[in-house]
């Protein structure tokens, strides 16, 4: 479909929504790249999640968890929320133990590792309430692990493009690594472990959760509100990938990537191509 110079989503409503949704969706069970954004890019976040909605009802997998990145100032302000959220597959989240998981990525595409605090829903949030705090939230949390996640997207400007096309296709998620349990996590500060991510046996990046806005639980609070606002159930047993601590990095086919915990919980994966 060609979309002429200065038509905007909200001009072309739902239909809009839907060809851009379905573009991404074929894009990504192909296994392909998209030159181009498929058409004109959403300018706000609830444009953003029409897509993504659409998306995810034409996608048909259940989805085990979601995650969520960080929206820098100053478009937090004008977009009226400082992270954005997105669905992570049932099917792309794997579990390897101590040994090393194979990822795939879009090679046409945009693809990134990032470590993060993987907290487990367990007691689900009650869909009508939109003003859960970080106690609270922490209380409905069961387990937290360590973990990795795959961003990728068969756009390569996804990120570029801002949080607004960032959003519109899945939040630029395509898996999840699911590493050791972090047991004892309730009476420690989980903002303060250093945490690290190694690409081919390098330090790439370094971080700690308090420099990302309030931390893992506070992106649990803001998941379980803003599921309420969009309509979204969010279930007991479902995974949230709070955010990058240690930064947003490109990988490449065949790179083995690790994350590290407090220099303990080792996760491991080595991506490949579709």
């Amino acid at each position: 479909m060609c979309w002429g110079e200065g038509v905007s989503l909200s001009d072309t409503g739902f239909a809009a929504a839907d060809d851009i949704a379905r573009s991404f969706v074929e894009a990504r069970r192909d296994g392909r790249g998209l030159a181009a954004y498929p058409g004109t890019a959403p300018r706000t976040l609830a444009e953003s999640y029409r897509i993504q909605d659409a998306a995810i009802a034409l996608d048909g997998d259940s989805v085990g968890g979601w995650k969520l990145g960080r929206i820098h100032p100053p478009l937090d302000d004008s977009l009226g929320a400082n992270r954005l959220a997105g669905p992570i597959f049932a099917r792309s989240i794997v579990t390897p133990g101590t040994d090393e998981a194979e990822m795939r990525v879009f090679a046409d595409g945009f693809a990134a590792a990032e470590a993060e605090f993987l907290l487990r829903i367990g007691t689900a949030p009650d869909a009508t309430r939109t003003d859960y705090t970080i106690a609270e939230v922490r209380e409905m949390i069961d387990a937290v692990h360590a973990g990795i996640e795959i961003a990728s997207s068969p756009y390569p400007s996804i990120n570029a493009d801002g949080p607004t096309v960032t959003a519109s296709d899945f939040g630029n998620n395509n898996g999840l690594v699911v590493g050791e349990a972090i047991y004892g996590w309730r009476d420690t500060d989980l903002n303060l472990w250093p945490l690290e991510l190694l690409i081919n046996g390098a330090v790439i990046g370094t971080g700690k959760a308090r420099d990302m806005l309030d931390g893992p639980f506070g992106a649990a609070a803001f998941l379980f509100n803003h599921a309420a606002t969009r309509g979204l159930t969010l279930r007991a047993g479902q995974w949230i990938s709070s955010g990058a601590v240690t930064g947003v990095h490109p990988v490449a086919v065949g790179d083995r990537v690790e994350a590290r915990f407090d220099g303990k919980y080792p996760v491991r994966a080595e991506i490949a191509a579709y």
